[in-house]
């Protein structure tokens, strides 16, 4: 595994894809609010990010696609792999996600709310969130198999991503019902509670 000094820089060629991607899903998230999911085709989302359809499709298979896709995860991986090895998977993950939350601008987290809350009201997309949680199990558990130099298949690393992941699905479902709420403290609450041995 390579360490954070030996990973290449991200080039020029990622970073204007990056900026693509990002400005597709802007402009598909103030359509959909503007004129609803449904109302919102994909030849109008590619009109106002200034693309084709053809280059939309490029970057998303699918119009779920647009909302599914989490600009997050890599900041939530390489904030993860950063923590000291000698932290326990909860604890590292704790000061993981503190140090995204630190890092993400004020306009991400709103683009982040309303991911969350048309997951919630589209039916289109819950479907379409149930494959997007097998995936967010498995990238779970690989980077819990990473710290822990065991196999991501391993059934304990699979079973504790699955927690996470439902601690996930809790703080969207009360995000939810309070759009105000702070995403990454509803996230430490639910792993602190992991950590407990989920008391009730």
């Amino acid at each position: 595994m390579l360490s954070e000094n030996d990973r290449p820089a991200i080039g020029l060629r990622e970073r204007k894809k990056a900026k693509t991607r990002a400005a597709i899903q802007q402009h598909a998230l103030r359509l959909f609010r503007e004129q609803g999911y449904d109302a919102t085709t994909v030849e109008q989302i590619a009109e106002a990010a200034e693309v084709s359809p053809s280059t939309f499709f490029r970057y998303f298979p699918t119009k779920e696609e647009v909302v599914l896709y989490d600009v997050l995860d890599p900041l939530m991986i390489n904030a993860l792999r950063a923590q000291p090895a000698g932290l326990s998977p909860i604890q590292a993950l704790r000061d993981a996600f503190r140090a995204a939350a630190a890092a993400i601008p004020a306009e991400e987290l709103a683009r982040q709310r309303e991911r969350a809350a048309l997951f919630l009201s589209v039916p289109a997309l819950r479907a379409a969130v149930l494959d997007e949680l097998a995936r967010s199990i498995r990238l779970a558990a690989e980077m819990i198999a990473e710290r822990l130099g065991r196999r991501p298949d391993d059934f304990a690393v699979r079973s504790f991503a699955g927690a996470l992941i439902g601690i996930a699905m809790s703080a969207m479902l009360a995000l939810a019902d309070d759009p105000a709420a702070d995403p990454f403290a509803l996230m430490d609450a639910g792993l602190a509670h992991l950590e407990a041995g989920l008391p009730l």
